[in-house]
C-alpha cells in the first residue's frame, strides 16, 4: 500500500517556498530561465514560472529538457553525438541563470545528464537545481540548491510523484519494492 508523504497542499507550499528561494538567491529574476527535466519536472517548472509571474510580474522563459541522449546508464552508439530530440527550448541559455527542475533527486545521474544537455545548448552563467523531493543515495557529488522535501528512503523503496497535469492528482508517495 503506497504511503502518501506529500499531499496536494503540501506540494503547492513546497513549490511556493522554492519560488521565493529562487527569487532571493538570484536577487530577482533577471537573466533567469527555467528548464524542466522530462517528464514531471516540466510541469513543476511551469508551476514555478507561473508563481514567479505572479510574484515578480515578469515572464520567465520555461523549456522542456530531454536528457535521455546524455544518460550514462543507457547504452548509446559510441560513434554518434547525442542529439536532444524531445527538448523544447526556444530561447538561448548562454549567459543565463539556469534553474533545472526535476521531481526527484536520487543518484544524481539524471542531473549530470541534464547539465551536459544544457552545456550542449550554450554556456550558462550558472546552473542551479530545484527538486520537489531529495531522497538521498547519491552516486555522484550532486546536491540540490532548492528542495521541496527531504524524504530519506531505503533503496528498496520507490518514490512516486504524481502531478495533476498528467496523473489527475498531486501527491508524493513511497512505494515498497
Amino acid at each position: 500500500m503506497p504511503k502518501v508523504v506529500v499531499d496536494a497542499m503540501a506540494m503547492q507550499r513546497a513549490l511556493t517556498r522554492i519560488t521565493y528561494e529562487i527569487i532571493e538567491r538570484n536577487k530577482g529574476v533577471d537573466d533567469l530561465v527555467i528548464l524542466g527535466i522530462k517528464t514531471r519536472g516540466v510541469y513543476l517548472a511551469r508551476r514555478i514560472a507561473s508563481r514567479l509571474q505572479q510574484l515578480e510580474n515578469v515572464t520567465v522563459p520555461v523549456g522542456d529538457l530531454d536528457v535521455t541522449p546524455y544518460r550514462d546508464d543507457i547504452d548509446h552508439d559510441a560513434q554518434s553525438e547525442p542529439e536532444v530530440t524531445a527538448t523544447n527550448i526556444d530561447f538561448p541559455v548562454a549567459g543565463k541563470k539556469v534553474i533545472l527542475v526535476d521531481d526527484v533527486l536520487y543518484t544524481g545521474r539524471t542531473i549530470r545528464a541534464a547539465m551536459s544537455a544544457v552545456m550542449a545548448l550554450g554556456r550558462p552563467k550558472s546552473i542551479n537545481l530545484a527538486v520537489l523531493v531529495d531522497r538521498g543515495h547519491r552516486e555522484l557529488p550532486i546536491r540540490a540548491d532548492f528542495v521541496g522535501k527531504n524524504i530519506p528512503s531505503s533503496q528498496r523503496e520507490r518514490i512516486k510523484v504524481s502531478v495533476s497535469e498528467i496523473d489527475n492528482r498531486d501527491a508524493v508517495e513511497i512505494l515498497k519494492a
